[in-house]
């Protein structure tokens, strides 16, 4: 290889490598922000789930339990708020789930597997229909855990959490049904 061949290689210095995209005014070099547990700020949310689908109410709740609604949301971090959920009785499932859905449960012996309908299950337990869904939403360790101890459900209008003077939430936009010849309450499968 003889000298006219050979590639010509540049060498700039250091400092003029760096742009001005990964700069502040100053000069220096911008940080990466990690959210720290005392920066976290909770807030209580009331979300009112007469007439609206379970499966995106679920949805709605567990972003707002997991904090992915703010800014500083970190995924190691319990960042989210509290909801508390009124009306659990007046959820909306579509199609045929509160006739074919099952909830199944272990005791963890052999031939222990147990079924519940949810047209039984909506019908005597509303809250755990909630709360299950919203379970299955959130992260499966001890994160998960304490992200679903700041969900309250409660099957009518009432509720415990007055003192915390929770804040309305609409969802209906989000979680109404798009169809609602498909959409079944308790109510109307118990009555009919």
């Amino acid at each position: 290889m003889t000298r006219s061949d050979s590639a010509v290689i540049l060498i700039f210095p250091r400092t003029q490598v760096r742009s001005a995209a990964c700069s502040n005014t100053e000069g220096h070099a911008l940080k990466t922000h990690s959210t720290k547990p005392s920066e976290i700020t909770r807030e209580w949310w009331l979300i009112d789930a007469d007439g609206v689908v379970l499966g995106r109410l679920a949805a709605e709740i567990a972003k707002i339990l997991r904090g992915k609604n703010k800014p500083y949301f970190a995924p190691h971090l319990d960042t989210g708020d509290h909801v508390v959920v009124i009306n659990a009785s007046k959820v909306i499932l579509t199609g045929n789930k509160l006739l074919q859905k099952q909830h199944y449960r272990h005791s963890g012996y052999p031939g222990g597997l147990k079924s519940v309908p949810y047209s039984k299950l909506m019908a005597t337990r509303p809250e755990m229909a909630i709360e299950k869904a919203v379970k299955g939403m959130l992260p499966r360790n001890r994160l998960g855990n304490a992200m679903l101890k700041k969900l309250k459900v409660y099957d009518g209008p009432e509720h415990a959490q007055a003192a915390q003077n929770p804040k309305p939430l609409d969802v209906k936009p989000v979680a109404a049904p798009r169809n609602l010849e498909q959409a079944h309450t308790i109510e109307e499968v118990l009555g009919a």
